[in-house]
């Protein structure tokens, strides 16, 4: 009989939620954020982006079909998102204590054990995300009996020197070399770039790559607040002077604006979901995306060279932005999704087709 011991999550305005652990029985502090998914925790809880976040899922039932079975190719992990969980902490109405599926090895409560990340089951989580979206955001922390933490709030920190890789890595052996920051990156946007005939060259996100030999850039997600990544910005800036090609992803797309001389800020409650519906400038096409970010691009703030790409249907944030006339462009969402729908993945061939274009212009 699986054993549970009594928690509770406790919310900056003094709300107290009461239910039982699954997990690593360990307190922890952070923001505490929804996310309305269906499917794909394995993709979520090991997308770099919710570093230092309590994830609530709006789903009611979670670990039905247990934690696939870890295996790489090309080097990164198969079925997730990076080599590691990256929540804080986990909270879920109905935990589902058995598991099946084919691909299973083992149980999401053992997985979140191993990286000694707690959970709590048996919580109105309708209720909890009803304040969080009348509320915003805002800190939290789940504590076990006795147990009196402080509060944390870790947008005040660099999450993305946190999340990054530490030093150069290479993958595959495409004929067009694509220097990837790691701001947090999402394994897919690897496989994309690898997809589409591209050596992706890894790079820190305060590396200099400028000495480096490559004919596009590649910014990629991450966690926090992109004003604290000025040497990522700095680096792009250099790239902007060179007209090379540029890509850039969630908090790719706020970077790069941050590069153009544009502002970005922080969303009441971000978006985080499969659902997400964008629509394309000067176009009635409109995209399901896949999202995960609390930060926007302020979009009149962009220089007149610039201009939005995408627009969220539901509340007008800026989903995108791009150059008039150079091939610099980014997306807030996730093309790449993993987990969530594909529908927009043909940007990668839109920014392949844009390197293809300099590197035969460079070559005459």
């Amino acid at each position: 009989m699986f054993k549970v011991k009594q928690a509770k999550l406790t919310l900056e305005d003094g709300t107290v939620f009461k239910g039982k652990s699954f997990g690593s029985e360990k307190s922890i502090a952070g923001e505490v954020v929804f996310y309305t998914a269906m499917t794909g925790y394995p993709e979520s809880l090991t997308d770099p982006s919710y570093t230092g976040q309590i994830l609530v899922s709006t789903y009611p039932m979670i670990g039905n079909y247990g934690v696939p079975f870890s295996k790489q190719e090309n080097g990164i992990h198969k079925y997730y998102e990076s080599h590691k969980l990256h929540i804080s902490g986990l909270i879920i109405s109905d935990y589902s204590f058995e598991f099946s599926h084919w691909n299973a090895e083992k149980s999401l409560s053992d997985w979140l054990v191993e990286y000694d990340v707690p959970g709590i089951f048996d919580i109105d989580t309708r209720a909890l995300t009803k304040i969080l979206r009348e509320k915003g955001s805002m800190l939290g922390k789940i504590e076990f009996e006795d147990e009196n933490i402080g509060f944390y709030d870790p947008n005040k920190e660099n999450l993305v020197s946190v999340a990054s890789c530490k030093e150069r890595e290479v993958y595959g052996e495409g004929d067009n070399k694509v220097v990837l920051i790691d701001c947090g990156v999402k394994n897919n946007i690897i496989r994309c770039l690898l997809d589409r005939n591209a050596t992706v060259i890894r790079v820190p996100w305060n590396y200099d790559f400028t000495k480096e030999e490559f004919d596009g850039v590649f910014i990629s997600n991450g966690p926090g607040d992109p004003a604290l990544c000025d040497a990522t910005v700095n680096n792009v800036k250099s790239v902007i002077g060179k007209e090379i090609p540029i890509m850039g992803i969630c908090l790719g797309n706020q970077i790069l604006a941050r590069a153009a001389g544009a502002d970005t800020y922080k969303l009441k409650y971000g978006h985080r979901s499969h659902n997400q519906p964008v629509l394309l400038k000067d176009t009635n096409k409109c995209y399901i995306t896949s999202q995960n970010h609390g930060y926007a691009v302020e979009t009149k703030t962009l220089p007149g060279d610039w201009e939005a790409l995408f627009t969220n249907v539901n509340d007008e944030t800026n989903e995108g932005i791009r150059h008039k006339t150079l091939p610099f462009f980014s997306t807030q969402f996730h093309p790449e999704a993993s987990s969530g729908p594909t529908d927009t993945e043909f940007l990668f061939d839109d920014f392949m087709a844009n390197v293809e274009k300099f590197k035969n212009n460079k070559s005459k």
